[in-house]
């Protein structure tokens, strides 16, 4: 015991054992339901259900400790809601890359990842991209989450126009039920809330015959069979991403849009729960945009988050990012690497939980992804909607991103809108660098689009 407290400096830093296990349970209890939703979206573009549970738990669990052991923080890792969607719903469904072509992806863009932290690039891409559309970014994909959530179960409906189910049948209304039990569960601050309202959506979905009891496997070495499936295939993805020169300007999208979203996710979660706690310190801070190296916790939690990312992907996962949900655990007490081992433990014995995982329906998953969603809409307080300036590139994020149903394209209409109402107010000084270089390819890529649409290309 003695050097556990030595090892994770609990005395210096004000913490006990016991503070630091109940921190870990409590994240634990906020986040355990990606291991349920993760796979319902990644089965969505192909990826065998079985072996995409076990990677988002073993990537949780290497990321996680990564996190705990090397940086000494109590944050936790897993694949991250809205960069599975752009996984799944962008760059697979929509421009068309296989799924293991979309693991390679992510495993380079893990590796840009850990480039720009141990170099100075971090501190351009932070600062080339201003605040305000960065929330944009993070609420649009919420939107475009909670819009997924919906869609899966048809309770909104496509004809010549979009419109509300009529309660017919039974998904649907299962979800509303869900939406709403674990809407109260939340609102009345029930940990573990969201994984509650999973299960409980699932068994009252029994006797709707909504969820399938048959199929219930006892067999859990089922799912590792399956792994070898996943299992490195992004080096099988690689193999093939770059045989034809034509898709390179939608692969060079695809690892943009991961890495942005992941980096911008990650600081965001950081600077939002470890300045005002302490956990992070006014050097960490500064660390992060100008220096080099690991010398502070946050640079190393930084590095955690990379590393995550890069296993998540050879495991066969989509990108692996810091949890907001780690907050939880911080309110209770967690301030060292201790709470997110404990948290890592617990997700490593979900291994027990795969025979049910096969039988949750995509009615009890959806109300997870709307709940989700709403709490990231929040970071629209940060855009200054009165400002036409921010409040136009900041709206084309967000209503592209969600209505043509890409997180990528939401991103590139936010960065050409910036760019036009900046030259047109006489402040393109403020225009970075890396802006100019991206929303010029955003442009080319769409100019080259529009050329094989017409035939010429």
């Amino acid at each position: 015991m003695d050097r556990i407290k030595q090892f994770f400096k609990l005395e210096q830093l004000g913490s006990t054992v016991s503070k630091e296990v109940l921190a870990g349970v409590t994240t634990f209890t906020a986040m355990v339901y990606i291991v349920f939703v993760n796979p319902s979206i990644l089965g969505v573009a192909g990826m065998p259900v079985g072996a995409v549970f076990l990677a988002t738990i073993f990537s949780a669990v290497v990321g996680t400790l990564i996190m705990g052991l090397f940086a000494n923080v109590p944050y936790a890792q897993a694949p991250g809601m809205g960069l599975n969607a752009l996984f799944t719903y962008t760059v697979v469904l929509n421009f068309g890359f296989s799924w293991q072509e979309a693991l390679g992806l992510v495993f380079i863009s893990g590796l840009f990842n850990i480039a720009i932290t141990v170099t100075r690039v971090r501190k351009s891409i932070i600062k080339a991209i201003p605040k305000f559309l960065q929330s944009a970014i993070g609420g649009g994909i919420g939107l475009f989450i909670a819009y997924i959530g919906f869609l899966n179960v048809g309770l909104i409906e496509f004809g010549a126009v979009p419109e509300l189910n009529k309660f017919t049948t039974a998904p649907s209304v299962l979800m509303i039920i869900g939406l709403i039990l674990t809407l109260v569960l939340i609102l009345v601050k029930v940990k573990g809330a969201i994984l509650i309202g999973i299960i409980a959506t699932t068994l009252i979905g029994i006797p709707m015959g909504v969820t399938n009891l048959s199929g219930i496997s006892f067999d859990i070495v089922g799912p590792f069979k399956e792994l070898d499936q996943t299992f490195f295939a992004a080096f099988d993805g690689l193999g093939t991403l770059f045989s034809d020169i034509n898709r390179l300007p939608m692969a060079f999208l695809a690892i943009f849009a991961f890495t942005l979203s992941d980096v911008f996710d990650t600081i965001g979660t950081f600077i939002g729960t470890g300045r005002k706690t302490g956990i992070f310190t006014d050097e960490d801070m500064d660390a992060m945009e100008n220096s080099k190296g690991f010398k502070t916790k946050m640079e190393k939690a930084l590095l955690a988050d990379a590393i995550a990312t890069t296993t998540g992907a050879l495991i066969g996962t989509s990108n692996v990012t810091t949890y907001v949900e780690s907050a939880a655990g911080i309110e209770v007490g967690g301030k060292t690497g201790l709470t997110s081992v404990v948290t890592s433990v617990l997700f490593l014995l979900m291994i027990f939980a795969a025979p049910i995982a096969g039988i949750i329906p995509g009615a009890a998953t959806a109300p997870a992804l709307i709940i989700v969603g709403i709490m990231m809409v929040s970071s629209f307080a940060d855009v200054k909607w009165e400002d036409l300036t921010e409040a136009i590139p900041a709206f084309f994020t967000v209503i592209i991103m969600t209505l043509a149903y890409n997180i990528t394209y939401g991103i590139a209409f936010g960065f050409i809108m910036y760019v036009v109402t900046r030259i047109v107010t006489n402040r393109s000084k403020e225009i970075h660098p890396i802006i100019w270089g991206s929303t010029g390819i955003f442009i080319f890529y769409f100019v080259l689009m529009a050329l094989r649409g017409i035939g010429v290309l």
